[in-house]
């Protein structure tokens, strides 16, 4: 069993930036593939970035390349995503995901029906 928290969202400006931070309680976050996803209102959620558990290997949504980078501190049992250049349209509630994954450390999933464990989310407004 893995519990996720997200913190870190907030009101931003358009161009602003804001770390979002998923920690995780339980013992097996290191063999954890993560992935972070967004939803805004009216909307699907829609994958926005993936890590495999080695923290070696990543995927990004075209509309973040360039702008949001994921990584993870397995001591820390935590996982990060780091937003840049932030835009109106990146306005959601962002969630961070998990799946126990053991046969490969590289490897990394990006549709969400492929992870088991959910945060409850964070808020990332972006004023114009």
């Amino acid at each position: 069993q893995v519990q996720l928290v997200e913190s870190g969202g907030g009101l931003v400006q358009a161009g602003g930036s804001l770390k979002l931070s998923c920690a995780a309680s339980g013992r097996t976050f290191s063999i954890c593939a993560m992935g972070w996803f967004r939803q805004a209102p009216g909307k699907e959620r829609e994958f926005v970035a993936a890590i495999s558990r080695s923290g070696g290997s990543t995927s990004y949504a075209d509309s973040v390349k360039g702008r949001f980078t994921i990584s993870r501190d397995n001591a820390k049992k935590t996982v990060y995503l780091q937003t840049n250049n932030l835009k109106p349209e990146d306005t959601a509630v962002y969630y961070c995901a998990a799946r126990e994954t053991y046969f490969s450390a590289d490897y990394y999933y990006t549709n969400e029906r492929q992870y088991d464990y959910w945060g409850q989310g964070t808020q990332v407004t972006v004023s114009s």
